[in-house]
């Protein structure tokens, strides 16, 4: 068992190792991205994110009729894949009324790749990112049409960065698709992204996820705590912590 000490002593690693990093975590998926919509950025690699949102009912799936909450493990492996694991509680149907306390999770993998780096070949090329979250489901074969896979996706993202007098702003654009009954995705997201020259710790997005349109703004503290928060439509609040750790 882990004594006061050692638990202070661990404490500090992780204090220690904490890196820099500035890109959001998903609130929904628990990858980089904008807040619901994809981009095509990354982390770098040896980055681990750990995290816990909050989740109004109208930024996830239909299934979820009330609001719930997540939590989700995340790793950079290589500086062009990430990969994570995410965990959504939600109420049994057959208890929603007897017992309307939180008796489950979903649970999803999703990966990310970079195909291409930002300014590769010339120095207007956006970097190119392919990625799916929870693709198949043990309740039906192949893609998941209906069953448990209610986070499908795949989807394919570009993202540019421009200078525009003293700020620097993050153009994003993708295209997302599944096969789901109750939560069918085919179509564009795109949005646009921007740590402030006053103070780069904080950033904001504005986005649309493909359904629905959202503000949101995080903010990175002691280097490896972000706060982050959006409004779904302009009105719905969910938000987040994530803590990030650069292992070196």
């Amino acid at each position: 068992m882990f004594g006061s000490k050692q638990i202070k002593l661990v404490l500090l690693l992780l204090l220690f190792m904490g890196g820099a990093a500035r890109l959001n975590a998903q609130l929904t998926y628990g990858n980089v991205g904008l807040l619901h919509a994809p981009s095509a950025e990354m982390q770098p690699d040896k980055t681990v994110m750990i995290g816990a949102n909050f989740l109004n009912r109208h930024l996830t799936p239909p299934t979820w009729s009330y609001h719930t909450f997540n939590w989700f493990l995340n790793f950079t492996i290589f500086p062009w894949m990430e990969v994570g694991f995410t965990q959504t509680a939600f109420k049994l149907q057959l208890h929603k009324e007897t017992q309307p306390r939180y008796t489950n999770q979903d649970r999803f993998f999703s990966l990310r790749v970079r195909l291409i780096e930002e300014g590769k070949f010339w120095q207007y090329m956006p970097a190119v990112v392919v990625g799916t979250s929870d693709p198949y489901t043990e309740t039906s074969s192949g893609l998941s049409t209906t069953g448990n896979g209610y986070h499908c996706r795949f989807y394919l993202a570009l993202t540019k960065h421009i200078k525009i007098g003293s700020e620097k702003l993050g153009l994003h654009l993708s295209y997302l698709y599944n096969q789901r009954e109750d939560y069918h995705l085919n179509g564009p997201a795109f949005g646009v992204s921007c740590n402030p020259s006053f103070d780069e710790r904080l950033r904001f997005v504005a986005e649309y996820d493909s359904k629905d349109v959202a503000l949101g703004a995080s903010y990175l503290f002691f280097k490896f705590l972000h706060l982050q928060a959006e409004l779904q439509r302009f009105r719905y609040f969910s938000g987040g912590v994530t803590f990030m750790l650069h292992l070196k």
